[in-house]
C-alpha cells in the first residue's frame, strides 16, 4: 500500500453538525462527535502507523475473540489490523453512510494459513444527527461451514469513570475474565466500575444504556449479536500497555457488543449480519 494511503482517514459529516472519522486501517471508527462533543475514546498513546491495532474508537474483532490455542492468529483476529478497501459514500435521505470491504485475498499468507477460509466482510458506518450505526456483514465464500467470533470493541469517552453506569445487565450470566473465567450472575441494577473489569455478559437483550453522569447517556441497540463485554483495565493493566496512558482508565469504558461466548457457525455460501446503533440521549 502506498505511504499516503497507510494513514488515510475517511471523514463524514451530517447537516446537523455531527461527524465521524474512520481509518482505513482496521476500518476503525476513531471519532464520533455529536453537539460538538467527542463520544469515543482514543488513547493519546494510540499507534496509528499500521504496526498494531488502534487503541480506542471502535476496533473490529474478527474472526476470533482473544486468542485460541488451535488458531494461529493475532489476539482478536485480523480485521482490526488489516487495511480495508473504501467502497464509497452512500447518501440516503437524512443519513450519511460509508462502506468498507475486506476479503481473504487482501490478507498476507500467514494470516490466510491461520484462518484458511474464503470470505467477504462488508462494514457500513451510518451517521445521523444523534446516532452512529455500525453494521458488519459477512459472506462465507467457501463450500464448507466455518466458525467465527466477532465484536464491536467500542471505547466510550467518559469524563469520569466514577460517574459511569450501564443499565440493562441485571440478572444476566457473565464470564469474569479477571477471576480466571469464573461464571456468575449480575445482581446490580446498574453496573459501575471501581476496579479492573473484564466481563462477557451472555445472551444480552438488544437494548442497553451507558450513563456518563448527570444528563449524559448513550443508548446501545444491537442486532444479530448475542453478548456484551464490559472492560476497563484500571491501574495495573493501564500501566502495562505501551499504547495507553497510565491514567487514561479514568476517562474511558468499553461496552462491546458481539458474539464471543460461543462460536457462530456460517454455512457455505451463506451470509450473516450484526451491528449496533449508538444514540446520544
Amino acid at each position: 500500500m502506498p505511504a499516503e494511503e497507510k494513514n488515510k482517514v475517511i471523514y463524514i459529516s451530517h447537516p446537523s453538525g455531527s461527524s465521524a472519522e474512520i481509518a482505513l486501517y482496521g476500518a476503525t471508527v476513531t471519532s464520533w462527535k455529536v453537539d460538538g462533543t467527542e463520544r469515543l475514546f482514543v488513547s493519546k498513546q494510540a499507534i496509528r502507523d499500521g504496526s498494531k491495532a488502534i487503541r480506542g474508537g471502535i476496533p473490529l474483532v474478527f474472526p476470533i475473540f482473544g486468542t485460541k490455542e488451535n488458531i494461529q492468529l493475532p489476539q482478536h483476529g485480523f480485521a482490526r489490523n488489516s487495511y480495508w478497501e473504501y467502497v464509497g459514500l452512500i447518501n440516503d435521505n437524512d443519513d450519511v453512510s460509508v462502506r468498507f470491504t475486506l476479503k481473504d485475498t487482501q490478507l498476507d499468507q500467514k494470516l490466510r494459513n491461520g484462518w484458511p477460509h474464503s470470505f467477504r466482510l462488508t462494514y457500513t458506518v451510518t451517521l445521523t444527527a444523534k446516532s452512529i450505526k455500525t453494521v458488519l456483514g459477512l459472506k462465507n465464500e467457501d463450500e464448507d461451514t466455518f466458525e467465527f467470533n466477532t465484536l464491536l470493541h467500542t471505547y466510550f469517552h467518559a469524563p469520569n469513570i466514577a460517574d459511569v453506569s450501564v443499565d440493562g445487565l441485571k440478572s444476566l450470566s457473565f464470564i469474569d475474565k479477571v477471576a480466571n473465567g469464573a461464571k456468575d450472575s449480575e445482581s446490580r441494577d446498574q453496573v459501575t466500575v471501581s476496579a479492573e473489569v473484564d466481563r462477557i455478559y451472555c445472551n444480552v437483550p438488544d437494548k442497553l444504556q451507558v450513563n456518563f453522569g448527570k444528563d449524559s447517556s448513550i443508548a446501545i441497540e444491537k442486532t444479530g449479536l448475542k453478548d456484551t463485554v464490559v472492560w476497563n483495565p484500571w491501574t495495573d493493566k493501564a500501566k502495562a500497555m505501551g499504547d495507553f496512558g497510565d491514567d487514561e482508565y479514568h476517562n474511558m469504558v468499553c461496552v462491546e457488543v458481539g458474539s464471543v461466548a460461543d462460536w457462530v457457525k456460517l454455512g457455505g455460501g451463506q451470509s450473516w449480519t450484526g451491528g449496533q446503533t449508538l444514540t446520544v440521549l
